[in-house]
């Protein structure tokens, strides 16, 4: 992980964000010698967020392959 003073965080802030995300985080260290880090924040989906697909059925065939299932 890359380490960045302060003044060049603030500098470069941009490309600071981007080597972030590349990386996975950078560190910043004040002049006091304290050390922060910076990292991209990961987004969480759900799992059963999927993209629908065009499946060119309409109602009466849809509800007719439900009961099949539900027959079986």
């Amino acid at each position: 992980m890359k380490i960045y003073t302060y003044s060049e965080a603030r500098q470069n802030l941009a490309s600071l964000l981007d080597e972030a995300r590349r990386r996975g985080g950078v560190r910043i260290r004040r002049r006091d010698g304290a050390s922060f880090v910076l990292r991209p924040e990961t987004t969480a989906s759900a799992p059963l967020d999927v993209e629908g697909t065009k499946l060119r059925l309409n109602r009466s065939q849809i509800v007719a392959a439900v009961r099949d299932s539900r027959r079986k």
